[in-house]
C-alpha cells in the first residue's frame, strides 16, 4: 500500500503580506464612536427639542447664546467629527463590499474623502468662528 504523497507546490513562494490592524480599529472605533454618538445625538434633541419650550425657541440668539460657552461649542464639534468619521466609514466598508472594479472602489473612495474633509473642515470653522455680533437680518 503506497502513501499519498504531495507534490511540492510549484508557485514560487511569496513573502509573507505585512498586514495592518486598521480593520480591527475600524470596528472597534464604529462600536465607541457610535455609543457615544448616542449619547450626544439623544442629548442633543432632548435639549432642542423637549426643553424650554422646544423648537419655538431656536433662533439666531439661542445659537449665539449656546455657542457662546466652550462647552456646547466642544458638544456640538465632537457631534459632528463622530457623525462624519463613523458614516464616512460606514460608507468606506460599503464601498469595499459592493464596488467590483479596483477603480471605481478607487474613485468612490476619493469622493468620499474629500467630501469628509470638506464638512469637517466647514463644520469647525463654522463653529468656532461663529460671530454672534453679526445682525440676523
Amino acid at each position: 500500500m503506497s502513501e499519498l504523497a504531495l507534490e511540492r507546490p510549484r508557485a514560487p513562494k511569496r513573502a509573507a503580506a505585512r498586514r495592518s490592524n486598521f480593520e480591527l480599529y475600524s470596528w472597534l472605533f464604529m462600536r465607541i464612536s457610535g455609543l457615544a454618538l448616542i449619547v450626544l445625538v439623544l442629548g442633543h434633541l432632548f435639549i432642542m427639542n423637549i426643553l424650554d419650550g422646544g423648537v419655538h425657541r431656536i433662533n439666531w440668539g439661542f445659537v449665539a447664546g449656546r455657542w457662546a460657552s466652550p462647552f456646547w461649542q466642544f458638544w456640538d464639534l465632537s457631534m459632528l467629527w463622530l457623525a462624519e468619521i463613523h458614516g464616512g466609514n460606514g460608507l468606506r466598508t460599503i464601498i469595499d463590499d459592493y464596488a467590483r472594479k479596483d477603480s471605481t472602489r478607487f474613485w468612490l473612495k476619493i469622493v468620499l474623502y474629500v467630501s469628509m474633509v470638506l464638512i469637517l473642515a466647514v463644520g469647525t470653522m463654522v463653529i468656532f468662528t461663529f460671530d454672534p455680533g453679526i445682525s440676523a437680518n
